[in-house]
């Protein structure tokens, strides 16, 4: 069975025009599509139609999140593993997003929405495939190579890490324990070669802590910090390197308040990876290894 990579994330915004501006010029990320008070887009080096939608809303937050799978046979073995397991399953009918196929829907063990596809238009890349330029010319703001991972926050760590990699065949690249080992108060997951896919820390249900964009290097990350300053974006966490994946990142926020991360770097997995282990009394060091503890906004 094969489940390739996070394919999208809808988020929701408070204002269309100002969210899609700043996804765009800011972010960088290439419009797509519009139908029915959403709005598509990709990053540059993606080949799908779209990896993120945005959906106008009361609030911020996270709408749903999607794994691309390999082929609809997949997509039907997945859909009796997740029977299986004992959660919430629906069906979304073809065409009720712009270029996609039919999905199947379910509700984590954390309130969150997910869901599993395989149908999607291509659109292709700047580039193309034929003797391809490293990059596109004309790239805007952080220009990342894609949407890379979500960090997710709910109370029930456990039960949605055991469905992950019990029904989805994910692995868990490192957890976050209790000093005295009894509970599981964060938990990073893989599918792909990176550092994690999706992750869950405990908190409240159905919460987005952040969306996160790739991009090639900490210059890459540095130079994202210059352009939010220069367009007066609220920086969270200037740059700095994560002890949990060895990544190197910096956080800030959407217009909406929706956190997003430009993150490079961190180390490959293999199907074979042991899970690494951190307690919470160094989980400062864990997130911002250099800070060695955490900011009062970045848990809440």
């Amino acid at each position: 069975m094969s489940i390739m990579r996070l394919g999208r994330v809808q988020l929701r915004v408070m204002d269309l025009d100002k969210a899609v501006d700043y996804y765009t010029h800011i972010i960088g990320l290439e419009e797509t599509g519009r139908e029915d008070g959403k709005v598509y887009l990709k990053a540059w080096d993606e080949y799908d139609h779209h990896s993120v939608i945005l959906q106008e809303a009361d609030s911020p937050g996270i709408e749903h999140f999607a794994f691309k799978v390999s082929s609809e046979d997949e997509l039907a073995k997945y859909e009796k593993r997740i029977e299986q397991f004992g959660l919430t399953i629906s069906r979304v009918s073809k065409g009720t997003r712009l270029k996609e196929g039919e999905a199947i829907r379910c509700v984590l063990p954390t309130g969150h929405h997910m869901e599993l596809y395989h149908e999607i238009e291509k659109l292709g890349t700047a580039t193309g495939t034929l003797n391809p330029h490293p990059w596109p010319e004309n790239l805007r703001g952080i220009a990342p190579h894609r949407l890379d991972h979500c960090l997710l926050t709910g109370d029930d760590v456990e039960n949605v890490t055991r469905f992950f990699v019990e029904a989805l065949d994910f692995g868990q690249s490192e957890k976050i324990m209790t000093v005295d080992g009894e509970t599981m108060i964060g938990s990073f997951l893989f599918t792909t070669n990176t550092a994690h896919d999706v992750a869950f820390i405990k908190g409240p249900d159905a919460k987005l802590h952040h969306a996160a964009f790739f991009v090639d290097n900490f210059y890459d990350v540095l130079k994202a910090a210059d352009i939010l300053t220069r367009r007066d974006v609220n920086i969270e966490v200037t740059p700095t390197r994560h002890g949990i994946t060895r990544g190197q990142t910096i956080y800030f926020f959407d217009p909406s308040g929706n956190r997003n991360e430009a993150f490079t770097s961190g180390y490959m997995t293999f199907k074979d990876f042991p899970t690494i282990t951190w307690t919470e009394d160094k989980i400062g060091q864990g997130i911002f290894y250099h800070r060695r503890e955490l900011t009062e906004s970045f848990v809440n």
